[in-house]
């Protein structure tokens, strides 16, 4: 009898763990993780270390790891520096690999870009019809160069998106002979970006997203 009832308990689980699964992919559903950037250059040691990067390079993981959990895309954004007097990720070199935080699988999608805006003269935008992907959950480095330009131009191509502020990350910035901190040019391009209701992308953390 102690047996059976075991059983059935087990089963139970079982059937308990498959719902919650199907219920957490159609929540998922047509949603994929951008992850911009995230690169040697911007770590110690590299020509463009920027200010916790490697908070934001460790919450970017816990996220892909949710994605890849959950079997669900991702398409990682790799920036090559080809314009005249560029000093970071120039090709060919360390620093514009992939930081082993998030290093791709062969399953997932590497893009290479030239400018800010990942979807400008590459295959992105294709990529992602393709797929049929209406929402993107996007992470990745610099927050106020590269992360808002793609967030903006997602916007207008229709997609609905999804920053994990702390999985990205910026330096300090310099505007008319003084020194912007990188904590407030975070917090404040964040919160343009999600500023009238939303309209760009929602903004929130990577506890708050993996609780959901």
């Amino acid at each position: 009898m102690e047996n059976r009832f075991k059983i059935i308990l087990t089963l139970g689980l079982i059937f308990i763990s498959l719902i919650t699964m199907n219920a957490q992919k159609q929540k998922m559903k047509n949603t994929a993780l951008l992850i911009i950037d995230v690169q040697n250059d911007y770590f110690p040691g590299g020509k463009m270390t920027l200010e916790k990067a490697e908070q934001a390079g460790e919450n970017t993981k816990k996220i892909l790891e949710y994605f890849r959990n959950n079997n669900l895309p991702v398409i990682h954004i790799k920036h090559v520096s080809t314009n005249e007097g560029a000093t970071f990720f120039l090709p060919d070199t360390d620093g514009a690999k992939i930081h082993h935080l998030v290093l791709p699988r062969e399953s997932e999608k590497i893009v290479i870009k030239h400018f800010p805006n990942s979807f400008r003269e590459t295959d992105l935008i294709n990529y992602l019809q393709s797929k049929e992907i209406k929402n993107l959950v996007i992470t990745g480095m610099m927050t106020d160069v590269c992360v808002e330009a793609t967030t903006r131009a997602a916007f207008d191509f229709g997609f609905n998106n999804t920053i994990i502020g702390d999985a990205t990350a910026t330096r300090n910035r310099e505007l008319n002979g003084e020194v912007v901190k990188a904590a407030e040019v975070q917090r404040s391009f964040l919160a343009g970006i999600s500023a009238l209701g939303n309209l760009y992308a929602r903004v929130i953390n990577t506890n708050e997203f993996l609780s959901k």
